[in-house]
């Protein structure tokens, strides 16, 4: 099956999954551990921060927006009985990545899982982050990667505190991942290829690269014992179709399905013992190990990408 074939094909799975067998309440007592969801003031990220708060986890739940995040918590304490604790984060600003994480490291010495759940779809064209990166690129994988980096050292500790001895990070990927281009590096920032590419492309090569980066970081982390994986969601009725057109959001919802949905899969790899032998995988919905292209298992794209991530923040 050739990748285009195999991108189609992995896509409708996705748009049309079979049933969970995962549920929420199958996820483990987590009593003791801290947790941390960035985008959690709504959608996906909400629905995660909910089943951990039910589960007896320390949530901190990252928002650019202290209003909205606040409301969430507060829907969230009706909901669970339990607060989850309010974490400032612009992943479109490298200063702000740098300000959040030293924030949360002054407060705490470990960190056992981190999702990294945020994200932005299909913005118009001239938008870009605080330091000139293509929006997408920088919130979806920049901003994320930064952000991890800077809490290894409480992802160390959280492997060493953690019961089964592990820490995890789960970036949250997309079906589009399975139709992403070959990669256009030159559309990282402001670039004549960005443009041609399109908003469109421009995302499904991020959610392509949030593979590529868990792929890599998997290899990297390893003896650190803290373990990495790339989620895609499903089709979902989320906040991230607002900046779709109306005729394409009439589309979408005829097949999207409910948001509690989507943290089904990366709760799984996150909480769940059996996905332990999972390290550097894609997994799909609902609960599922799965493939996406060949991109993001190419060990060469991996260190390309690395590198040049790395190079991003050598002044910040």
């Amino acid at each position: 099956m050739c990748e285009t074939t195999a991108g189609v094909y992995r896509t409708a799975r996705a748009l049309w999954p079979p049933s969970p067998k995962f549920s929420v309440d199958q996820i483990p007592d987590l009593t003791g551990r801290v947790t941390l969801v960035t985008g959690a003031n709504t959608g996906v990220g909400k629905e995660t921060v909910k089943a951990l708060l039910n589960h007896n986890a320390k949530v901190y739940l990252a928002a650019r927006s202290r209003s909205r995040a606040e409301a969430a918590i507060k829907d969230l304490k009706e909901a669970t009985g339990k607060d989850a604790i309010f974490l400032e984060l612009d992943l479109g600003s490298l200063a702000s990545v740098r300000r959040a994480a030293e924030e949360f490291l002054a407060k705490e010495r470990a960190l056992h899982i981190l999702f990294n759940n945020a994200g932005v779809m299909i913005p118009p064209i001239e938008q870009l982050t605080a330091d000139g990166y293509d929006l997408q690129f920088g919130t979806n994988v920049l901003g994320h990667w930064y952000f991890t980096e800077l809490l290894l050292p409480a992802l160390r500790e959280g492997a060493k505190s953690s019961p089964d001895g592990y820490a995890r990070v789960v970036s949250t990927s997309s079906s589009a991942a399975h139709l992403a281009k070959p990669i256009v590096w030159d559309a990282f920032r402001d670039h004549p290829a960005r443009t041609k590419l399109g908003t469109i492309n421009l995302y499904a090569q991020s959610k392509l690269l949030n593979g590529v980066v868990m792929h890599e970081a998997a290899k990297r982390y390893k003896d650190a014992n803290i373990l990495c994986y790339a989620c895609d969601p499903g089709a979902l009725k989320t906040d991230l179709q607002r900046h779709a057109t109306p005729f394409q959001q009439k589309l979408a919802d005829m097949v999207l399905h409910d948001a509690s949905y989507g943290a089904l899969t990366q709760l799984w790899a996150g909480t769940m013992p059996e996905t332990i032998q999972h390290n550097g995988q894609f997994c799909i919905p609902y609960a599922r190990l799965g493939k996406t292209q060949a991109q993001m298992y190419d060990a060469e794209v991996g260190k390309r990408l690395w590198a040049y991530l790395e190079e991003q923040v050598k002044t910040k």
